[in-house]
């Protein structure tokens, strides 16, 4: 009897996957449907976006602020300006 059981509950197993291979396995009409190309809105959610200068965190700070402190016109800049303003001035964007 469990012998039964398992043999019915095998050939089930085995109905349920192969009618979900062969629905999949048939090629779509519409390069779209197969995921090439995604909305706009959904795009912008999974691409990176730049950060803000204002959401750097305290170490990446440091950081910019040491690359700085090499060179006395960005160091005096920074006196004055910023950290941000004197390293996008001497040395171009945030790399992060």
């Amino acid at each position: 009897m469990k012998t039964l059981a398992v043999l019915v509950l095998c050939s089930l197993a085995v109905v349920c996957l192969t009618s979900d291979a062969s629905t999949g396995s048939q090629p779509a009409d519409n390069p779209a449907q197969e995921g090439l190309f995604v909305e706009r809105e959904q795009a912008s959610t999974v691409v990176r976006q730049k950060r803000a200068a204002g959401e750097l965190t305290l170490t990446q700070l440091e950081s910019l602020r040491e690359v700085c402190e090499t060179s006395e016109p960005c160091d005096e800049m920074m006196d004055t300006q910023g950290i941000i303003a004197a390293y996008t001035h001497h040395y171009g964007p945030i790399p992060y």
